[in-house]
């Protein structure tokens, strides 16, 4: 038997007005730029109380589906998940789920579709005590409030990225004064540098200071982790080492005082491996230390020096127990090769890694006639190795031709 409603005028005037003011007063809401809790609520309470809705539940499409609203229900739908049958759902459909589990509550589900994309489910009782509800206006209803909280997401994220790309900026600029403007061209030393960040900001950095008349610091740095944070660490590192070397040439004090710094600075959370060496021309000498990094050549008319002892990587530990400064004769000709593992560590197609046993071939004396060219050599060479993969670090290449 179908119960025939007979129409009540006044009545149906009633519920346009409601939905007339429904319409309004979200929509002054979203010009006045309230917050989405407070739009949630909105909904919520129209719903309730002027649209005839006994039982709601809104689940919106954020990084996952999150229920976000609901009232009259027995089940807290905050704990349950949607299932892939409903997330298939395009069109309001009814449905029907065993009585006492999940979603048996309600038999129609709206979704608020924008652009071809699911912005969220609407699960509702299509017959209540309150009368026949209206699924077309609860859809407008909703997907009025979903664009504009979607809009506020687009908002902010655009807030972010430009906010990001200013950060970005300062970064770079920052960066770009961390390496030296000029890099030395003379009969008894020739430097020529490469740096190729693996994203927009890297965690490198080289540097030539001049001591005095007879004495110049050489250093290359690679700091753990990427982008603004790894070029501010870099940037305070740089400022150190450069009011350092005013005051002493104590290559043992000099990593003490830099990682206490670096310690300070991170609390243990990002360490820095660095080689530095201090060139006396007068004396034909290179004193080194080398912090945890990679394994420096110098080569020479016919040997080849590895220069690896120092200390370990700085910003780890509290105090550096062992620290090993070398002294190491400079011959006629010499070709102090400085690098970061971007380069040793450049991985190909096999993961196989390039190694210092691929690089010292490349930076014999006899290819360091012209030291552009060897550089360019050695990244053409990288570049052949590995293939179709990407870079997985920085690379930071710093070639010294010293002769005497």
């Amino acid at each position: 038997m179908v119960e025939h409603m007979q129409s009540n005028p006044a009545h149906e005037l009633l519920v346009k007005d409601l939905k007339l003011s429904s319409l309004l007063e979200i929509t002054q809401a979203i010009n006045a730029n309230l917050p989405e809790p407070s739009l949630y609520k909105i909904f919520q309470f129209t719903l309730l109380a002027n649209l005839s809705v006994g039982k709601l539940v809104l689940y919106v499409k954020d990084d996952t589906w999150i229920c976000k609203a609901q009232m009259g229900t027995q089940i807290d739908y905050s704990t349950k998940l949607l299932t892939d049958d409903l997330l298939s759902i395009k069109a309001i459909t009814p449905i029907s789920f065993a009585s006492g589990t999940a979603f048996s509550e309600f038999d129609l589900v709206i979704p608020i579709i924008h652009k071809n994309d699911v912005l969220a489910y609407v699960f509702i009782e299509k017959n209540t005590a309150k009368g026949i509800v209206d699924q077309s206006f609860i859809q407008t209803f909703t997907n009025i409030i979903l664009v504009a909280i979607e809009n506020k997401k687009f908002a902010r994220r655009e807030l972010l990225q430009e906010a990001l790309k200013k950060e970005m900026q300062i970064a770079r600029e920052v960066q770009s004064h961390l390496f030296p403007k000029d890099l030395p061209s003379t009969q008894q030393i020739s430097m020529k540098a490469f740096y190729l960040p693996h994203q927009t900001i890297g965690g490198d950095y080289y540097d030539y200071i001049e001591i005095d008349e007879n004495r110049s610091l050489v250093c290359i740095a690679d700091v753990s982790g990427k982008g603004v944070p790894a070029a501010i660490l870099m940037s305070n590192v740089q400022a150190a080492l450069r009011t350092m070397v005013r005051y002493t040439t104590d290559l043992s004090n000099i990593v003490f005082q830099l990682n206490d710094l670096i310690l300070k600075h991170t609390k243990g959370n990002r360490f820095v491996t660095m080689f530095i060496g201090i060139i006396d021309f007068s004396q034909k000498e290179l004193t080194y230390i080398n912090a945890g990094h990679n394994t420096i050549p110098l080569i020479q008319k016919n040997t080849t020096q590895l220069l690896n002892k120092g200390c370990t990587i700085l910003g780890m530990f509290d105090t550096l127990h062992f620290i090993e400064v070398t002294a190491v004769t400079l011959l006629e000709k010499n070709h102090l090769f400085l690098y970061t593992d971007g380069l040793s560590e450049c991985m190909n197609e096999q993961d196989e890694e390039f190694e210092l046993e691929r690089i010292l071939p490349l930076v014999a004396l006899d290819k360091t006639l012209d030291q552009q060219v060897l550089i360019d050599h050695i990244i053409a060479e990288t570049v052949a190795f590995k293939g179709e993969r990407s870079y997985n670090d920085d690379i930071t290449l710093l070639s010294c031709l010293i002769q005497f």
